[in-house]
């Protein structure tokens, strides 16, 4: 008995460090994604000089990389779940390391568009990260709260490496003699490297054999998100009273009625709605999608608002360097979130956790409501929702593995950046426009308070209605096989001593 105790613990041992190295090497690809994700906003000035082109048509680079994002996670999700996930994981940051170059040597608005769009490959990164890390815990019956503590070291990884690309972009550039080209090269570099981090230090994880692609499953749901968010991109640049653009969202939202029919049909479908509408998963993927709102949404209104000339009556009129301090400040608030979040967890339960997490981004976002004129008040704010927003980055793709049967954890966690995906483009396009309600006092070029008054409610409106969504989960949910089955078989025991 001893013997096969001692065996047990040495296994034990043996896959936590086997998980604690793969995590090692799965930080450096999330620090990496936050290098692509804070480095070119410093330059987008001068790479719109670069490629002779207005400052408006950099949107159009945006908009094109969220859209290929959003239609290629699922499907590279599944294959991760049918062919491995180091494999996919592979293929994605070469997609990304040739578009990275290819930015780099960009002269034009269209090169630069295309390889923009396709440097999109690396958002399907996170979720097959947290796949190759719940499958590693899967065989130590502790794969739920590995994959949550693991969650939080990646978000951490991911917003430091914003932080430094943000920052080392403008030194690099300088640096460079203000070269765009060979300052785009560090990024490529970085993607290139990470390449063989993956290769040599990643372990794959055991597929579920006899797999098949749903080829038409795919379609109709890439036809129905391209529809959708291309839509929303529209209404965007084209406004509210452009008829054609409400009828591409409408097209997209019928879409989904043939996609679910043909789905429920299938033995292997490329969306098994019948996990999806299990309670411990939907709240999760509709709460990613409203937390989406405030996370990918509301950072350019904070930017603006932050400044604006205060002799509207509002606004901080911070300079560039300072709003550059507070977005800093926001970045550590969400790294602190990320490192709080299996602490709490471990304390409470995830669940628990999840909500008070919502909770707080809810907080954050409606206190701007009546704190807003002072510099203090908007930072408090801002950090308050940054501490949630930390927490939920992570824990939501690894909620959603915990909630996934075998087979199907790649294609869970995607999910939940896709429908967050769809959320931040919701919430670009609506406060692009609802920043234009109003007028402003003195400053012609200022959005009205009115707009920003609406954007914070929306934010705090959607984050409260994920709170409460997440009332609905089971209150076991997200827990370890293990402990599970300990709390049943405790609730057993007391029903019997009771009877």
């Amino acid at each position: 008995m001893t013997s096969e105790k001692t065996v047990a613990q040495r296994r034990a041992t043996t896959a936590i460090g086997a998980t604690a190295a793969l995590i090692g090497w799965l930080a450096l690809v999330e620090l990496t994604s936050g290098i692509l994700q804070g480095y070119y906003v410093p330059l987008i000035s001068d790479i719109v000089k670069h490629l002779g082109i207005h400052d408006a048509d950099y949107n159009w680079f945006e908009a094109a990389q969220l859209l290929l994002s959003a239609l290629v996670v699922p499907v590279l999700a599944k294959l991760g779940d049918m062919f491995g996930h180091k494999r996919i994981l592979l293929v994605a940051t070469v997609l990304t390391a040739l578009s990275s170059w290819a930015l780099a040597f960009s002269h034009d608005f269209t090169t630069y568009l295309i390889a923009f769009a396709l440097q999109g490959f690396y958002v399907v990164w996170l979720p097959l990260e947290i796949a190759l890390i719940f499958d590693r815990g899967r065989r130590t019956g502790t794969a739920a709260s590995r994959t949550r503590r693991a969650a939080g070291l990646l978000v951490v990884a991911l917003e430091f490496g914003a932080i430094v690309g943000a920052i080392g972009a403008g030194l690099l550039f300088d640096a460079f003699g203000q070269n765009v080209t060979t300052t785009l090269m560090v990024p490529a570099a970085a993607v290139t490297l990470v390449f063989f981090a993956i290769l040599f230090g990643v372990p794959e994880s055991e597929p579920v054999r006899g797999r098949t692609l749903d080829g038409v499953g795919f379609i109709l749901l890439t036809l129905a998100l391209l529809l959708i968010t291309s839509g929303l991109t529209f209404l965007r640049i084209n406004g509210v009273g452009t008829w054609w653009v409400w009828a591409l969202i409408v097209l997209g939202v019928l879409a989904f009625i043939p996609f679910g029919r043909w789905e429920l049909k299938q033995k292997d479908p490329a969306i098994d709605l019948r996990v999806l509408r299990q309670p411990n998963m939907w709240p999760v993927q509709l709460t990613a999608g409203l937390i989406g709102i405030s996370l990918l949404g509301a950072q350019a209104p904070l930017s603006t608002y932050a400044g604006t000339d205060p002799v509207n009556g509002y606004g901080l009129g911070l300079s560039a360097g300072q709003r550059s301090i507070l977005i800093g400040a926001y970045l550590i608030s969400m790294i602190v979130g990320a490192v709080l979040f299996p602490v709490v967890s471990s304390w409470l339960s995830p669940r628990v956790t999840l909500i008070g997490a919502s909770f707080l981004v809810a907080i954050g976002y409606l206190l701007f409501l009546p704190f807003h004129l002072e510099t203090w008040q908007v930072f408090t704010n801002m950090a308050i929702a940054g501490i949630g927003s930390g927490a939920l980055v992570g824990a939501l793709p690894a909620a959603a593995a915990a909630a996934a049967p075998r087979g199907q954890t790649g294609v869970a966690t995607a999910m939940t950046n896709t429908t967050k995906t769809i959320g931040g483009s919701f919430a670009s396009a609506v406060f692009g426009v609802v920043l234009l309600t109003g007028a402003a006092t003195v400053t012609a070029t200022a959005a009205s308070l009115f707009g920003y008054m609406l954007v914070w409610t929306i934010c705090g409106l959607g984050a409260l209605v994920a709170a409460v969504l997440l009332f609905f989960v089971p209150r076991l949910a997200f827990a370890d096989a293990e402990a599970a089955t300990i709390a049943a078989d405790s609730a057993v025991g007391t029903a019997a001593t009771i009877d």
